[in-house]
């Protein structure tokens, strides 16, 4: 049953991979943005409310005049409403932009990949020592477990070794915490 809910949820986290990449290539695809646009804000003036204006020109008429339609105001105050705004002319780069999100999905899907890859050959390789039955009491455990000779405690494989330094660094731990309740038992 678990193998079954292990396989439909890595086919979902798949799905949505896939997903999110075809949704970068059509990001990446579209034409329907511009590169530069000149934003002009313009502050309240006598009885209209402040405004930003975005327009798509070039930046010598990158200018009140250019890019505030329709005019808020009438034909004789344009000038002193245009003294007040304050216009920018900016450029972006879309290609740096699409790139950059590629290569963010690609990497997110990479690692949601590998962590599939983990999921699914963890169990695989993960030997189940017959030996060792659950226990309830730490310190029970820790005697009870066969001690391992050092021919074969020297472990050849990567994966030998780290279990190999996950025990002694346990057994470390063990035993601080032991000094440390044995130290307060004997303060109290």
């Amino acid at each position: 049953m678990s193998s079954w809910r292990e396989g439909s949820w890595s086919f979902v986290v798949a799905t949505v991979v896939t997903l999110f990449l075809l949704e970068a290539v059509a990001f990446a695809q579209a034409k329907n943005f511009e590169d530069v646009r000149c934003k002009c804000i313009c502050p309240p003036y006598r009885n209209i409310t402040g405004h930003i204006y975005n327009r798509n020109v070039s930046q010598k008429d990158c200018n009140c005049l250019h890019v505030v339609e329709p005019m808020p105001v009438p034909g004789h105050d344009v000038e002193a409403y245009c003294l007040l705004c304050e216009c920018k002319y900016e450029e972006r780069s879309s290609n740096t932009i699409k790139v950059t999100i590629i290569i963010y999905l690609s990497v997110v899907g990479a690692l949601l990949l590998y962590m599939l890859f983990l999921l699914l050959v963890d169990p695989l390789i993960r030997k189940h020592d017959p030996y060792t039955q659950p226990l309830h009491n730490e310190e029970d455990a820790e005697e009870m477990r066969p001690q391992v000779d050092s021919a074969q405690a020297r472990g050849n494989t990567m994966l030998e070794r780290v279990e190999g330094a996950q025990q002694r660094w346990k057994k470390q731990v063990q035993e601080q915490r032991k000094t440390v309740f044995d130290r307060h038992k004997m303060l109290s």
